[in-house]
């Protein structure tokens, strides 16, 4: 525990936040011992690390409009990002999970990783209040916010439906290979995009990736989600009116 704390510049008062906020619920699972996961503190993590990034964007950009900041900070919070945080910290190689989860590669699945890094910004936030949280986030990454929030804003038809998506209800959404066809040095693939049950768009492509990104700009051309979906449902999915 001491050499994780040292990383992340946090002594812990409550340790047990801490051994809270790394483990993994297959290792609860597992050994049918009586002990918290971490998946309350993700839960309360993420909206701290929300609430100190949504500050410090409206402080950094004072000209910029809602719209703007929400795609600023679906940048910092995605998923990606926050497995980028976790690794940069080397979070993984402290998790306590479950021998199956563990053996199958468990320290590093992105949404162990992202999890955790929520959790651990819960645990600190109980551990020391809101300011010992921010600390924690910019001590170990605000280089890391710099960059991500320097990148061009290219065309980027799966960031933008990701962050589209992500503006009303937390879940992201999934992409897969539905088809292909021709020879091997001409093949073509087909991809769909679903989200909360709906399929919002379908696209072909020489690569699999270029068919994503086909299926992600028909979604957003289509805007299937706002028919097929009724708006209530989605804030009772964690969405805000």
């Amino acid at each position: 525990m001491e050499s994780i704390e040292a990383t992340i510049g946090h002594r812990f008062s409550r340790p047990d936040l801490l051994t809270e906020a790394i483990t993994h619920p297959s290792l609860t699972c597992e050994t049918k011992r009586i002990q918290p996961d971490n998946q309350r503190l993700e839960y309360l993590g993420d909206a701290v690390i929300q609430l100190i990034l949504t500050e410090e964007l409206f402080r950094r950009y004072p000209k910029d409009g809602e719209g703007r900041l929400t795609k600023l900070r679906s940048r910092l919070v995605s998923r990606e990002a926050l497995c980028l945080f976790a690794n940069h910290i080397e979070l993984g190689k402290h998790l306590l999970l479950g021998k199956g989860e563990l053996a199958s590669g468990g320290s590093k699945r992105p949404s162990n990783l992202a999890d955790a890094l929520e959790a651990l910004a819960g645990a600190i936030y109980l551990d020391a209040g809101i300011e010992a949280a921010r600390d924690f986030l910019f001590r170990n990454f605000g280089e890391l916010f710099d960059r991500i929030l320097a990148q061009t804003e290219e065309m980027n038809p799966k960031g933008e439906l990701q962050e589209c998506l992500q503006a009303i209800a937390p879940a992201s959404p999934t992409y897969r290979i539905i088809g292909q066809e021709g020879p091997d040095h001409l093949k073509s693939f087909l991809a769909e995009v679903r989200w909360e049950g709906i399929t919002l768009g379908q696209g072909s492509g020489n690569s699999k990736k270029e068919a994503e990104i086909s299926a992600a700009a028909e979604a957003l051309r289509e805007k299937r989600w706002t028919r097929e979906y009724p708006r209530e449902e989605l804030v009772k999915k964690g969405g805000k009116e």
